[in-house]
């Protein structure tokens, strides 16, 4: 199976130096997620609130890029499906550690 949400991969900015979300409220992480639709930056589903899960249920943003550490991969939501990304989204500076 292909996925069908590949053309809404876009090249983009990183909206924070980690979990917006989490920097806000003081909380840790395990890995961070990028959405390739908006740049918004969430925690994975082992961190402890999974924002990055969050924000695709609020936008359906569909694709995110696995990236602290820089994994080169890509996961469609809405099709279940790892996906190759074109590219890979340089982080903005050290990436602080929490977990």
């Amino acid at each position: 199976m292909e996925c069908r949400h590949v053309m809404t991969v876009n090249q983009v900015t990183p909206s924070a130096r980690g979990c917006e979300e989490c920097l806000a409220i003081g909380s840790p992480w395990v890995h961070l997620r990028l959405c390739r639709a908006c740049g918004h930056v969430g925690c994975c589903d082992q961190s402890p609130h999974r924002h990055a899960t969050a924000h695709f249920r609020a936008t359906r943003h569909p694709i995110i890029e696995g990236y602290d550490p820089p994994e080169g991969w890509g996961w469609c939501y809405v099709d279940e499906l790892v996906v190759e990304l074109p590219d890979q989204t340089p982080q903005l500076g050290p990436i602080p550690r929490y977990i």
